[in-house]
């Protein structure tokens, strides 16, 4: 997969909770106006598991036709059930896509091995000739295929060449380094580790799958292109700027229940998207059983995007101007916030 900054695109809804279509178009053109390498359609961002599969079917279908000779388009097509995983990955395949990104299965918690025997492997060789982009993220997961198993899996599947790394774990990203070879791409899936994963030799990652290049593609991409050019003190400096939105991708906050405090972790989509209607950009709600934010965590990010907003204008611009955005108005519309968090 090329080197460089995908977009882990978000779903746009309508208020009942449909796909806006209108908005998806909108959201893909603003990334490709503005230089992503690639979008990854129906990933964790894109909510994917809310999705029917004609729904998800249909995210990709439209998805790949925006983008063709436009920029690299991924579809997520990962589940717990190989089978599934087979029949979405087909039909990503038939609609021309350049990879796709397939999670590690969740929830039933096969060992590493099986992971590798019973699903990528099952997978990759079904469709030889499409990349297979292995998704690391046990947070989410519960479960996990390890660095030695993934460097069996390229050794026997020459369309296993990449992989989301979204562990948080260095000594897991070396070891990937060291075991799967230079030739292989490592891209960060976690945007506030994306300059110490490209930077860190041992590691050497080409690229990211981005949360929050959703709001601040140009910034995001540019980041990485100097990371990719080996100018690490301008994409630190970069990465300062961008740091309030980066530092958000999962906000938590201690609240008070009837019963007592209570540790609220708002995760990814719900902060980006809580901040994606701040800013006015095409974006709905989140579905069920993704809700709202809390009051604290509305105003820890709008605090974020004040302060980009402030200290560097440019990072919000390239929304404002895509969209007709006026955003100081929009950071400061205390009405069209009142519905967007709700308190125990």
């Amino acid at each position: 997969m090329e080197h460089g900054c995908y977009t882990a695109l978000i779903t746009p809804f309508t208020p009942a909770g449909d796909l806006d279509r209108d908005g998806l178009s909108g959201l893909i053109d603003f990334q490709i106006e503005n230089q992503i390498t690639g979008i990854l359609a129906t990933g964790t961002t894109g909510e994917s598991p809310t999705f029917k599969w004609e729904e998800h079917n249909l995210v990709i279908d439209l998805t790949t036709k925006q983008t063709r000779n436009k920029c690299k388009c991924i579809a997520g097509t990962g589940s717990n059930n190989t089978n599934e995983a087979l029949t979405g990955t087909s039909h990503a395949a038939e609609q021309g896509v350049d990879g796709v990104l397939l999670v590690d299965p969740y929830y039933n918690g096969p060992s590493s091995l099986e992971i590798r025997r019973e699903y990528y492997e099952v997978v990759a060789k079904e469709t030889p000739g499409l990349e297979i982009i292995p998704y690391i993220i046990p947070g989410r997961t519960g479960a996990q295929m390890l660095p030695q198993d993934l460097a069996i899996l390229a050794d026997n599947c020459a369309n296993v060449k990449s992989v989301k790394e979204a562990t948080g774990n260095m000594d897991n990203m070396k070891l990937t380094r060291k075991l799967c070879g230079d030739n292989f791409n490592i891209f960060s899936g976690d945007d506030a580790l994306v300059c110490r994963v490209m930077a860190e030799e041992e590691i050497r990652a080409c690229g990211a799958i981005s949360v929050m290049s959703n709001i601040a593609p140009a910034s995001m991409t540019q980041m990485v292109e100097l990371l990719n050019q080996g100018k690490t003190q301008d994409a630190l400096a970069l990465q300062t700027a961008l740091s309030p939105l980066l530092d958000l991708v999962v906000i938590t906050t201690e609240e008070e229940s009837k019963y007592g405090p209570v540790k609220c972790r708002a995760r990814n989509p719900l902060p980006l998207k809580t901040m994606m209607q701040i800013l006015g950009m095409p974006c709905g709600p989140c579905r069920p059983p993704l809700g709202k934010i809390t009051q604290k965590g509305f105003d820890l990010a709008l605090s974020a995007l004040k302060k980009v907003q402030a200290d560097n204008p440019e990072i919000l611009a390239p929304a404002a101007s895509f969209f007709n955005l006026d955003i100081d108005a929009r950071l400061n519309d205390s009405a069209a916030h009142k519905n967007l968090w709700y308190n125990y």
